[in-house]
């Protein structure tokens, strides 16, 4: 049996997929978990749980207990202002690392960032992403710790880009940012394994890596577009959607969440990230540490995202 791990946002996106592979390698996994309901995914598995929040300090020394690493995936992508994205993405970052750097023996630290974070001016989620990162050089002295900044992740279970990425295979494609932009990418999966390397190599550099899928320079607008016109085996009709048209539909929506209540996703701080120009990532520096390289390019991705075949086999082969 494998070391002991300690996970946070084994729910969501990203952190159920890191859960799965760690339970499929032998590790014990012990999960943060606010509501039962959300356990049901994981039914008959060994994943230990441990009911509370990420502000319940008590919940969380429980979580850490006698972890060998801990695994941080929870992260807030909803809200208008900085203190939307301040609790859980500099918070509780603080938090869980203190307290892993009271243990004896001190456990290994992983948080899960965002590229976002090389870019803290532009809205206050990419400013909270880079606060986070800031929180851990706290206990630099005491705890090894190491972050990865994922650009753009996709997946399967993705609700936030399947809208987006099923709207282009019925032949439409918003672009929504600029035209000569360029962007990585990174499925799921690719991810989670690179977590599990960063487990199984003994990380001595106290820092940020960046991660995507391994295409050079990232990826372009069209690029893309044409990865979809050779899944449909057709055109694509692809037209750049107005600026002016995003920041008004941003902002009115930035108002209609104050007034209801609601964590928007869709702001203009989102719509500022959107347009940033250069969004490429650099495996270099996190393959020289760790046994990890990108398995999963774009269009075997967005075959696995969208439940379409593989070359020479069939959907559920």
């Amino acid at each position: 049996m494998r070391d002991v791990v300690a996970l946070t946002g084994a729910t969501g996106f990203i952190g159920s997929a890191v859960a799965r592979r760690l339970i499929q390698g032998g590790w014990r996994v012990r999960a943060l978990l606010r509501s039962p309901s959300l356990a049901a995914r994981f039914a008959g598995t060994s994943l230990q749980w441990v009911l509370g929040t990420l502000e319940d300090p008590d919940c969380l020394e429980d979580l850490i207990g006698d972890a060998d690493a801990v695994i941080h995936c929870a992260g807030a992508v909803r809200g208008i202002t900085e203190a939307d994205f301040y609790r859980t993405n500099v918070e509780a970052v603080s938090r869980l690392a203190h307290i892993a750097a009271s243990r004896n023996p001190v456990p290994r630290f992983l948080l899960i960032s965002s590229l976002a974070a090389r870019e803290p001016e532009l809205s206050p989620y990419a400013a909270s992403k880079r606060m986070g990162e800031l929180a851990l050089t706290a206990v630099t002295d005491r705890l090894p710790w190491t972050a990865l900044r994922p650009p753009v992740v996709y997946g399967p279970e993705d609700r936030a880009m399947r809208p987006l990425l099923r709207l282009m295979l019925q032949g439409f494609a918003p672009i929504l940012g600029r035209k000569d932009a360029r962007f990585s990418l990174l499925y799921v999966e690719d991810l989670a394994e690179a977590v599990i390397q960063w487990l199984l190599c003994n990380v001595r550099e106290q820092r940020a890596f960046e991660l995507d899928d391994g295409h050079p320079n990232g990826y372009t607008w069209h690029e893309v577009v044409e990865t979809f016109r050779q899944l449909r085996g057709k055109r694509v009709v692809h037209f750049q959607v107005p600026e002016l048209i995003l920041d008004v539909a941003a902002r009115f929506n930035k108002m209609v969440a104050s007034v209801i209540g609601y964590m928007p996703m869709f702001t203009p701080g989102k719509m500022r990230e959107f347009r940033h120009q250069d969004w490429v990532c650099d495996n270099a520096p996190f393959c020289r540490v760790v046994n990890w390289a990108p398995a999963v390019r774009l269009e075997e991705g967005l075959r696995l995202t969208l439940g379409l075949p593989l070359p020479g086999r069939e959907v559920g082969a």
